[in-house]
């Protein structure tokens, strides 16, 4: 691989690692980049996992050093998803996702235009509506195996998740959503890796600026709070939607 594809890889990691930290939808950067640099598609799918894992891992340690993640709380949404995750990754090797190109951007937007209409998701929502494992249960099977078989916007549907079903103020929904994104491509990964579809040079190159990207990204969502994610998210999700609807 040459310097100069290496060093872009570089940077593209960076910007990903950044904007996932925060939003999510790293993959917005992360898998094209991946594509240029003459990736197969498979091989460029399992690389764009492990390097979003390392970065991922990055901003959740972040997060926990800032206390903003109750452990106790997340393990049974940890366990269903990996579960979920592994089996979706398994599921697009035989079924056309589709149905899900077009549905996802009509999805999103709702999302968007959700976080945008609720101004006062810094604070507390109530009492949680659902328990930790019917939580569990019901999250971390569709949106693991989403993410496994098709995976653009997992992280906005996870923040809309934690914050309406476990009434989580904003930041640590993000912070939440970080760990379950974390279990999921760490799940997917394991299967690619079986499959023989990683690169490990384009990896190692996206890596470095992964771990930096993460590392900024979350110190600033930690620093400036909702009001600051608020409006990365919805930008990040917008800018989802058009790419979403141009490819479909």
């Amino acid at each position: 691989m040459e310097p100069l594809t290496i060093l872009a890889l570089g940077g593209a990691g960076f910007a990903a690692g950044f904007i996932d930290a925060i939003a999510g939808g790293g993959g917005l950067i992360s898998l094209p980049a991946l594509l240029w640099a003459g990736l197969p598609t498979h091989l460029a799918l399992g690389t764009n996992k492990l390097q979003s894992a390392v970065g991922t891992t990055m901003a959740v340690s972040k997060y926990h050093a800032a206390g903003l993640i109750d452990w106790r709380d997340l393990r049974p949404a940890v366990a269903v998803t990996a579960v979920a995750a592994a089996l979706g990754t398994g599921a697009v090797l035989l079924v056309s996702n589709d149905l899900l190109k077009r549905v996802v951007p009509w999805l999103l937007l709702g999302v968007a235009a959700w976080i945008f209409l609720r101004p006062r998701l810094a604070e507390a929502t109530g009492a949680p509506r659902l328990g930790t494992w019917p939580f569990a249960l019901l999250a971390g099977s569709t949106l693991g195996f989403y993410d496994g078989f098709f995976g653009p916007g997992t992280g906005a549907f996870w923040t809309a998740a934690w914050v309406e079903g476990r009434a989580l103020p904003l930041t640590r929904a993000t912070a939440a959503t970080k760990v379950v994104n974390l279990t999921s491509n760490v799940a997917a990964l394991a299967v690619f890796v079986a499959g023989g579809s990683v690169a490990p040079a384009a990896a190692g190159a996206m890596i470095l600026g992964q771990l930096a990207g993460g590392r900024l990204g979350a110190s600033l969502a930690i620093r400036h709070g909702a009001p600051f994610i608020r409006v990365v998210f919805i930008a990040v999700v917008l800018a989802l939607v058009v790419r979403l609807l141009w490819t479909a």
